[in-house]
């Protein structure tokens, strides 16, 4: 289950920016998890209520966005947006891609007292 260790990874820059900012109590958080990151949202949820017991993150509300991956299409010469590594392009059907990214989870944003 690496959506712990990814939670203990969040929870820390969490930590670090509430540190810098004499942040008291964390309310918000809002995560972007790649579509192609292989990471399962409720997994995701358990693990960082888990990881934030004890913190200034205790207790906040947990916001997550899929964001899709995107891909260049070698047979329309086009980004495009996919939710899979087995995606064809949404443009013209090619089956040819090169996922250029989507297999992230980042901390976007932190709402703080």
């Amino acid at each position: 289950m690496h959506e712990l260790s990814l939670c203990q990874s969040a929870v820390e820059v969490i930590q670090q920016q509430a540190a810098r900012h004499h942040a008291a109590r964390v309310t918000g958080v809002w995560l972007e998890i790649g579509a192609l990151s292989c990471v399962e949202e409720n997994a995701v949820r358990f693990s960082f209520d888990s990881v934030c017991r004890g913190t200034v993150a205790q207790g906040c509300e947990l916001h997550i966005a899929i964001k899709p991956a995107q891909a260049w299409c070698w047979d329309c010469s086009r980004v495009v947006d996919v939710v899979s590594q087995d995606a064809r392009c949404p443009v013209c059907s090619g089956a040819r891609l090169r996922i250029e990214n989507g297999d992230m989870l980042v901390v976007k944003s932190i709402e703080v007292e």
